[in-house]
């Protein structure tokens, strides 16, 4: 064989390598709770918020509050960054980030709220009559 071509096939493989041990860091993987406490890396956790005893100061950007999931376990999270504005009305919360200590550290807060699926069910009601 060539030089050039098997020079050319290892760059390739290398390339091929690299490519997916970076993409294999750059994912998050949703898991459950008992996981969350064990994993050491980042990771998604989702649930309900369990009650609305959390605590809020959005003058420092900090929240704190109970997540339930599925199974109907609770887990303290505390997130420190922008609050979304819909927070209380949330239907479903998506928490990335890591446990630490006694709670998940949240990096990250994904809210769906139900004002804007059920508004856009009412049009789509609409345009079907």
């Amino acid at each position: 064989m060539n030089v050039k071509v098997l020079l050319a096939l290892g760059l390739l493989v290398a390339a091929v390598v690299i490519g997916v041990t970076s993409f294999k860091q750059t994912m998050t993987p949703y898991i459950g709770f008992t996981e969350a406490r064990a994993a050491s890396g980042l990771v998604q956790v989702n649930g309900t918020l369990a009650n609305k005893n959390y605590v809020l100061k959005k003058e420092s950007q900090y929240l704190r509050f109970q997540l339930r999931d599925a199974k109907g376990d609770v887990m303290p999270v505390e997130y420190r960054g922008v609050i979304p504005g819909n927070f209380d009305q949330a239907v479903n919360i998506v928490a990335i980030g890591q446990y630490k200590g006694d709670h998940f550290e949240a990096n990250q807060l994904l809210v769906k709220c139900p004002s804007k699926y059920q508004a856009m069910a009412k049009a789509q009601q609409g345009k079907a009559s």
